[in-house]
């Protein structure tokens, strides 16, 4: 490379999402007519529900191809702001919300007008594969707190204190989580509301993407909710990819203290600066709309849960806490001393199985599993994982 076209430091560092990765590669070898079996997913199987398509078809009729408010939709805006005070029982004004390119960058913008070089963040593992990367880009360290499979992945309140610096910024959560499928109970959450209170200069960022994706008789607890007194410090991120299916249309918001979302406004007018003007009119039918089609996908999403987890458990040398939300497993696997990528590997070449390695969430003795595909394709799967196994043993 020529001298004048060096690569920065901080692209250097980067690498590829290795969850999108093992999905392209599946792909790729099933186009080629290898027989591959994917329990990779990391999207809903399900189509955008057609009220919302249509929504977005009649703003692009209606002209609305134009520039917006870099701050979004303001009727978008103020849906979200009514949802988060009616529902979500968290007082949230318009100004309070932005909306943004996926929930992704909504983690993105508060990283990078939140933290400054060598903050340190806190991230309980396992962890969404992002989550390190944008704290990487944003100057800032990712601090790892570690957890247990057999524990149930129970964010350590000792440990979380002993990682504790002058430079600790931020504490991620995650609930229901990816690549867990766990929801954070309520005493937990009590306990992390204590922690906070004793370290008040630590932020939240709160991500709530799989908010209405929780097992049947559960709740879905907000930090919020929980600690009213801690509303000003809790950054939430959420966005309507997973619950209405709308991954590609990339559509998430960021919620909070007014000041910093008036600056992460600002960060987004000089980078992509307003989300799709028309798509956001189908976010904005979505989030008005009666939740009947949530409601439909979720009925399907637990009853593969209930395969997914129940089939696993009668595997020899797999061993799993059953998943509460989302629609993830993340199973613990004997794996004759390999590594999670080269057991993956292993997997994709030898039975055709796509699974998601465990260290791309920071747990090496697991690997990810989704039920965001048919209840035929979770069997196949599960199949072709217990063949891996005596094969590897």
């Amino acid at each position: 490379m020529p001298q004048n076209q060096q690569i920065s430091k901080r692209a250097i560092s980067l690498k590829p999402s290795l969850t999108l990765e093992i999905s392209a590669k599946a792909k790729a070898l099933k186009a080629k007519g290898v027989d591959i079996c994917s329990l990779s997913a990391g999207e809903p199987d399900f189509e955008t529900p057609s009220f919302i398509v249509e929504a977005a078809i009649k703003a692009l009729k209606d002209g609305i191809t134009r520039y917006g408010p870099a701050a979004g939709d303001i009727e978008l805006r103020e849906a979200i702001a009514y949802k988060q005070t009616n529902i979500n029982k968290v007082d949230t004004d318009i100004k309070n919300v932005l909306i943004t390119n996926g929930g992704k960058q909504a983690i993105y913008n508060l990283m990078q007008v939140l933290l400054n070089p060598n903050d340190e963040v806190l991230i309980p593992a396992p962890y969404w594969l992002s989550y390190p990367t944008i704290t990487q880009l944003a100057g800032a360290k990712p601090i790892i707190i570690n957890s247990n499979p057999k524990n149930g992945f129970k964010i350590d309140i000792d440990e979380l204190e002993t990682k504790i610096t002058e430079r600790t910024r931020l504490l991620i959560l995650n609930s229901p989580g990816n690549p867990t499928g766990r929801i954070i109970p309520k005493l937990e959450m009590e306990y992390i509301a204590s922690f906070l209170r004793k370290h008040p200069k630590i932020l939240v960022l709160s991500d709530e993407i799989y908010e209405y994706l929780v097992d049947d008789g559960l709740i879905h607890y907000n930090l919020n909710n929980i600690a009213p007194d801690l509303t000003n410090r809790i950054f939430i991120v959420n966005g309507f990819a997973k619950a209405w299916a709308m991954t590609g249309w990339r559509i998430g918001y960021l919620v909070g203290n007014s000041e910093i979302i008036e600056k992460a406004i600002a960060l987004q007018s000089q980078s992509t600066s307003n989300v799709c003007s028309f798509a956001q009119k189908g976010a904005l039918a979505a989030i008005t709309a009666p939740k009947d089609y949530i409601n439909e996908m979720l009925t399907s999403y637990n009853k593969r849960r209930d395969i997914l987890s129940s089939e696993l458990n009668k595997i020899d040398g797999v061993s799993l806490i059953k998943p509460k939300g989302a629609f993830y497993a993340f199973p613990e696997i004997r794996k004759n001393n390999l590594d999670s990528i080269e057991f993956c590997k292993i997997a994709l070449d030898k039975v055709g199985l796509a699974m998601v390695p465990g260290s791309a969430f920071g747990e090496d003795n697991c690997v990810r599993l989704s039920c965001a595909v048919s209840i035929e394709t979770i069997k196949e799967g599960l199949e072709r994982l217990e063949n891996l196994l005596k094969i590897i043993k």
